[in-house]
């Protein structure tokens, strides 16, 4: 089975007008297919309304219990349902989810280690044989970012990471291609010159462009998990502009590609 995951962020979910211009897109991509969003605009949005600003560190949210309580509401509600109906009006049936679902995603607390980032979870396990029986049924998993613990506790995940774990364990038996989409066309160089995308990276480039601070902090969770789905079997990992995805399901150049062999840039 050839599977899609796509990942769609904040910047695009926030706006309807471009929601539903990726949704239709979505919508015409081919194949078995996994969509997975956080939403993280809409609830520092929402959060900022009742007086409790974020706190973020390297692109990454800190969470305390009002933010998680936050984050759940926006994430597991208000979106994941605007998604679902919205891909229902295109005649895909989809079905929304957060980890906790049929036991979907088994996250652990992060360690504190030097940062205490509250109520935030790592992921450790999926239950790919759902998302098989969902596929195979014609359901369209819609995966939002809340995972638990298994023992009550739901936690405010990073949907990279989400979008990445679930992209490595189906890999496993499948072919899995992982696409990032969002308000940029791919990695830039300069982030306010959208003609500064960098075409191709591969791991020396990034730790490069990391130690000269090309790289800004919002991009950094997204490398990070495409490099290490890489490493676990995924095909293709794609980052660049939502309106963009189905030209990059098509092989046509558009974004940013991530490797993790050598390439000759000259």
């Amino acid at each position: 089975m050839k599977i899609s995951i796509i990942k769609i962020g904040g910047n695009v979910i926030d706006y309807p007008e471009k929601l539903d211009e990726f949704l239709n897109i979505f919508a015409k991509v081919p194949g078995y297919k996994v969509l997975v969003h956080g939403g993280g605009v809409m609830a520092t949005r929402f959060g900022e309304s009742m007086g409790i600003m974020p706190e973020m560190v390297d692109g990454r949210r800190i969470t305390d219990k009002d933010t998680l309580d936050i984050v759940t509401m926006v994430y597991a509600g208000l979106i994941n349902k605007t998604v679902v109906g919205k891909l229902q009006a295109l005649k895909v049936n989809a079905l929304g989810m957060t980890g906790a679902d049929g036991n979907l995603i088994r996250s652990i607390k992060r360690p504190v280690k030097g940062i205490d980032y509250g109520f935030v979870g790592d992921v450790q396990e999926i239950n790919t044989q759902l998302i098989h029986q969902l596929l195979q049924l014609g359901l369209l998993p819609v995966i939002n970012a809340i995972t638990h613990d298994k023992k009550g506790q739901l936690l405010n995940t990073n949907a990279d990471s989400i979008a990445s774990a679930l992209a490595t364990s189906l890999a496993v038996d499948h072919h899995v291609d992982l696409y990032f989409c969002f308000d940029k066309p791919g990695v830039l160089v300069d982030e306010k010159n959208e003609s500064s995308i960098i075409p191709l990276i591969n791991e020396d480039i990034y730790k490069e462009l990391r130690k000269e601070s090309v790289i800004h902090s919002g991009m950094i969770p997204k490398l990070d998990n495409a490099f290490e789905a890489l490493k676990q079997g995924v095909q293709r990992v794609w980052i660049g502009k939502a309106e963009n995805l189905l030209m990059a399901v098509k092989g046509k150049k558009a974004g940013t590609i991530i490797e993790r062999q050598r390439y000759d840039l000259y």
